[in-house]
């Protein structure tokens, strides 16, 4: 009974542990199926941790790119606007210069026209006192030419007093009484006029030295001024004095008859533009 005992009990303790056996081998191959399928698992994470790090990256650039395109747009608007603004202001100025310009061309016109208007009444004025001139002129020569020879030249009306009209005797500088009232009729006519000077010139002979000659000369033109501004009260200041002595003879000094005619004073006026 017991060797039969005994070998039921081992039985039974054989059949547990073989089971036991094979358990674990069953857990094992569970193990190593869950590592397996955990390290599957694992490696696509990883591989998808690596595309969306790859994406990332990629997504990171385009944003970098991005953001470098919106600086770059950026600046240019801000160039853009500053351009914009800067010929705003400059066609604020060009316009400014263009009107002011403008003003400056009509006022430079308004004077222009100003100017005109002057020159023209200047010159009408002119013109009024060049006719008067002329026609007080014209009337001298003729009142003066009714006394003696008298002829328009450069220097104004010329009238020579020779010994038709002034007889100088010879070596004299005296005035006689025919000449005195020549010389009043000459007196009383430019007396008329309102504006006139009169140089007054005398000549002498070729008789003696050039020196004597020349004061003689000077003598009988300060004789015939000094009869017209004291006994004509003509006015002085507009009467001069000059002697040639015998350097401008009117004739050949070869008869007594051609030296008188050299023996005279000479008159020269000028008539004034008042």
């Amino acid at each position: 009974m017991s060797s039969k005992g005994l070998s039921l009990q081992s039985d039974e303790t054989t059949e547990p542990a073989h089971g036991r056996g094979k358990g674990l081998v069953l857990l094992v191959v569970l193990l190593l199926l869950s590592v397996a399928g955990l390290g599957f698992l694992g490696y696509q994470v990883l591989q998808r941790m690596s595309a969306v790090e790859r994406q990332l990256a990629l997504v990171s650039g385009k944003t970098d790119e991005s953001s470098a395109l919106a600086r770059q747009a950026m600046e240019r608007a801000v160039a853009a606007d500053a351009a914009a603004r800067a010929a705003a202001e400059g066609r604020q100025v060009a316009e400014a210069q263009t009107a002011e310009a403008r003003q400056q061309a009509d006022a430079a016109r308004q004077d222009a026209g100003s100017a005109r208007e002057t020159a023209a009444r200047a010159q009408a004025e002119a013109e009024r006192i060049r006719k008067k001139a002329e026609a007080e002129v014209n009337r001298l020569e003729t009142a003066l030419g009714q006394i003696a020879e008298t002829r328009r030249t450069a220097l104004g009306l010329v009238m020579n007093l020779g010994s038709d009209y002034l007889k100088f005797e010879f070596d004299k500088a005296d005035l006689r009484p025919e000449d005195k009232e020549l010389l009043s009729r000459v007196a009383g006519i430019l007396m008329t006029s309102e504006d006139f000077t009169v140089s007054v010139n005398g000549h002498t002979d070729d008789v003696g030295t050039d020196a004597y000659n020349q004061k003689l000369s000077e003598r009988r033109a300060e004789s015939v001024k000094n009869w017209l501004t004291t006994k004509e009260s003509l006015d002085g200041s507009r009467m001069t004095t000059k002697g040639w002595g015998e350097t401008k003879p009117v004739a050949p000094n070869d008869t007594d008859a051609n030296r008188q005619k050299n023996r005279r004073v000479q008159a020269i006026i000028e008539k004034g533009s008042s």
